[in-house]
C-alpha cells in the first residue's frame, strides 16, 4: 500500500531534546509568575511556588494517565489553586495572561535543539509525494509555542497539519489523536506512516491506529514490546527506509 502521509513526533524526534528537557524552563517559568503576582499586589515565597509547581505536576499526571490533555491556562490555574484557591478568581485577567505567557514562552529564549537533518528529510519525503504532519504531546510548553520553534527552524512550512495534545485534548498513545490528524489530511491509516522515538506513545499508539511506524532509536534497535516496521538511529535515515521497503 503506497504511503500518502508521514506524521512526526516532536520531542526526541524532530527535536533532539527529550520531553524531559522541558523542565529546564522551570526556574524561568516560576520567576515570571512570581513577578506577575508581585505586580498584582500578591506576595509569594519562592518555596511556595516550587511546592505549587509540584502540585500542578501531579494534577497534570492524573489527566495525562487517561491520555487526555488541557490548555496551559489550566496548568497555571492548577498552580495558583495550589498556592491559594482564592487567587484564581482574585487575580485579574491581565495578570493571568502575563502568567500564562511567562509559563509558556521560555522555549523561545532557549529553544530545544532541532535535528539538523530534519529539513532535508522532510523535503525528501515531500519529493516522493508524501504529505507531512506533526502529532505531538506537549509537556508544559504549548503547541502554539512549539509552532514558533518549528518556524524558526524552517520546518513549519513543511507541514500541512499540526496536532498538539493541548489543542485537541488528546494525548498519544490514544489512537484518536492519530485518526484526527489523518482525517484532517484526508488520508486513511493504511496509507500513513508515523515517525517517533517512544516505544509506547509513538510505536504502540500508531500501531493501534492502524499506521505503519518507524522508530527513532539511538541504539538502532526497537525498544518496546510492539515492534515497528523499521528502526533508524538517525532521522536522516528515514527516507532510506522508504526506498528499502518500497513505500
Amino acid at each position: 500500500m503506497s504511503v500518502k502521509v508521514v506524521t512526526f513526533d516532536c520531542w526526541g524526534t524532530l527535536f533532539l531534546d527529550s520531553p524531559a528537557a522541558d523542565e529546564v524552563y522551570r526556574a524561568q517559568r516560576l520567576a515570571g509568575i512570581e513577578a506577575a503576582l508581585t505586580a498584582s499586589g500578591v506576595s509569594v515565597r519562592p518555596r511556595d511556588l516550587e511546592r505549587a509547581y509540584g502540585a500542578s505536576a501531579r494534577y497534570l499526571a492524573r489527566i495525562w494517565q487517561d491520555h487526555r490533555d488541557v490548555s496551559v491556562e489550566l496548568h497555571v490555574h492548577a498552580l495558583l489553586d495550589a498556592l491559594d484557591p482564592a487567587w484564581s478568581s482574585r487575580v485579574g485577567r491581565a495578570a493571568l495572561d502575563e502568567m500564562i505567557e511567562a509559563y509558556s514562552r521560555p522555549a523561545l529564549t532557549v529553544a530545544p535543539a532541532v535535528d539538523r537533518s530534519a529539513r532535508d528529510t522532510l523535503e525528501a519525503l515531500a519529493a516522493r509525494g508524501c504529505a507531512l504532519a506533526v502529532i505531538s504531546n506537549i509537556m508544559r510548553t504549548p503547541g502554539r509555542v512549539l509552532k514558533i520553534v518549528l518556524d524558526r527552524a524552517r520546518l513549519l512550512e513543511c507541514f500541512s497539519v499540526l496536532t498538539f495534545s493541548d489543542e485537541c485534548g488528546i494525548r498519544k498513545p490514544d489512537p484518536e489523536i492519530f485518526w484526527r490528524t489523518l482525517r484532517e489530511v484526508g488520508v486513511t491509516a493504511d496509507h500513513a506512516v508515523h515517525v517517533g522515538d517512544d516505544a509506547v506513545l509513538d510505536v504502540e499508539g500508531a500501531r493501534d491506529a492502524g499506521m505503519r511506524v518507524i522508530q527513532l532509536s539511538a541504539s538502532g534497535r526497537a525498544t518496546g514490546a510492539v515492534k515497528p516496521d523499521a528502526v533508524v538511529s538517525r532521522l536522516a535515515d528515514v527516507a532510506l527506509v522508504f526506498e528499502r521497503l518500497g513505500w
